[in-house]
């Protein structure tokens, strides 16, 4: 049987969702007999007729599955398009020699499907990976439409029933309390509140070309300029500000004027008036 489900004329959940569901819903609920009579003629003939009747009389007991997903903020019509798919795989498992209702052994399969869309679609980041962390995800998830942040009481015992460290419980209640923003701004967002989205400030100019030129061409202009700038210097001004800012191991002022023979405040003097020339050579734009 194919994944695509369009069950009721050309209605999907997507295209109509109260058309579908009101659609589904006037779909008969087959009685134990002819289920028990259709899933012998798909399970011994491979009768894709009698498939087709057995997932159109169980669609409206997807939709109800489906509604009780509805606190994960996520599209009603593709929680119900994935529990179809669900029960499409239910269908051509169901072994009619088991005496199970469809519904019964159906109801597994739907959720299974749901539970995976759910933990692809509602956090970008994985939230659950294993399955013991997706069984915690969805015990935790339903936990806390009744309760606010868990006391250690309530972490011990949830901890205990699902078997794993209140560590563990901790860390994801964390997750399940936090929020996704989309890199774009939405279209329903004003120009007040675009201005925030991720997209205007997440962007990485480093490697950009012409960033990367324009930095080239400045660092090289600022080195030749400074250069110059040295130049028009006494030997004397030129060397203090040499050993005082472009050595690796800058020389104290204490130390310059046991060089020079001069006192500390001399040679202070002298780097202050040397910045001062420098910076007039470079311009104010280069000083400020």
């Amino acid at each position: 049987m194919s994944n695509s489900l369009q069950p009721v004329g050309h209605l999907s959940p997507g295209h109509d969702l109260n058309g579908y569901i009101q659609a589904v819903n006037r779909i008969a609920v087959l009685s134990s007999d002819e289920e028990r009579e259709l899933g012998f003629r798909l399970y011994e003939q491979g009768d894709l007729e009698a498939a087709r009747r057995l997932v159109m009389s169980h669609l409206r007991f997807v939709v109800h599955i489906a509604r009780s997903y509805s606190g994960y903020g996520l599209p009603q019509a593709d929680l119900i398009q994935e529990g179809n798919v669900g029960l499409m795989k239910a269908v051509k498992r169901f072994d009619p020699n088991q005496g199970v209702r469809l519904v019964s052994f159906a109801v597994h399969w739907i959720k299974a499907e749901i539970h995976e869309y759910v933990l692809r679609n509602w956090r970008i980041v994985k939230i659950a990976t294993t399955k013991a962390q997706r069984k915690l995800f969805f015990n935790l998830r339903g936990a806390k439409k009744r309760l606010a942040w868990l006391n250690n009481d309530e972490v011990d015992a949830i901890a205990k029933d699902l078997d794993v460290k209140p560590q563990v419980v901790r860390e994801m209640e964390g997750r399940l309390s936090a929020f996704d923003a989309g890199y774009d701004a939405s279209p329903s967002e004003d120009e007040d509140q675009g201005y925030q989205a991720p997209v205007h400030y997440l962007d990485d100019e480093r490697y950009d070309p012409a960033a990367q030129l324009e930095a080239a061409d400045w660092e090289e202009d600022s080195s030749h300029r400074l250069q110059t700038a040295l130049g028009k210097l006494d030997e004397r001004s030129q060397d203090i500000l040499k050993r005082r800012w472009l050595s690796e191991s800058k020389a104290t002022l204490h130390e310059l004027a046991d060089a020079y023979g001069v006192s500390a405040e001399r040679i202070r003097q002298l780097e202050k008036n040397a910045m001062k020339k420098i910076k007039q050579q470079l311009g104010d734009g280069f000083a400020a």
